[in-house]
């Protein structure tokens, strides 16, 4: 997919060819496993490409199974170590603001639209099973039974 032109990548990723291979040569060294026998290790651009796919889209583990054939069972381990490898190579990059100058100085770029805001909040759609007897409560735009995650970006 890496090889279209026409944007494929950047819409599966959401990011670059050229951010990809960035964010892939930092965490390397710590999400590349070894081949053993009878089994042939998840290459290190797969295990990005599925954590990149599942922090775009919010896809289940048994969807992300299904389009890059790798098990929920191994997927539900690859994720988490990805996102380790990601925050602890990128921890030097990504900083929150650490005194009360910078916060003020964050709150004035949100100042134009958003009064006194100091930074924003993102929600996801997490899908879930619906719950016992709870109707639509859990039924959302998607045509899928979720609850919404909300998180304070860290930069």
């Amino acid at each position: 997919m890496n090889c279209e032109s026409s944007g494929e990548f950047q819409n599966f990723t959401r990011m670059s060819l050229e951010d990809f291979n960035y964010l892939l040569n930092k965490i390397l060294p710590v999400v590349s496993k070894q081949d053993i026998q009878l089994e042939q290790a998840i290459p290190a651009k797969m295990r990005l490409a599925i954590t990149l796919r599942f922090l775009a889209t919010g896809d289940s583990y048994k969807s992300l199974h299904y389009l890059f054939k790798v098990s929920p069972q191994i997927i539900s381990k690859i994720i988490p170590h990805v996102c380790t490898a990601l925050n602890e190579a990128l921890k030097d990059e990504i900083k929150l603001p650490s005194s009360i100058y910078e916060w003020l100085k964050i709150e004035n770029g949100f100042n134009k639209k958003f009064p006194h805001c100091l930074g924003a909040i993102d929600g996801k759609h997490i899908v879930i099973q619906a719950p016992m007897n709870s109707g639509s409560e859990y039924y959302n735009y998607k045509k899928s039974f979720s609850i919404v995650l909300l998180a304070v970006p860290l930069a």
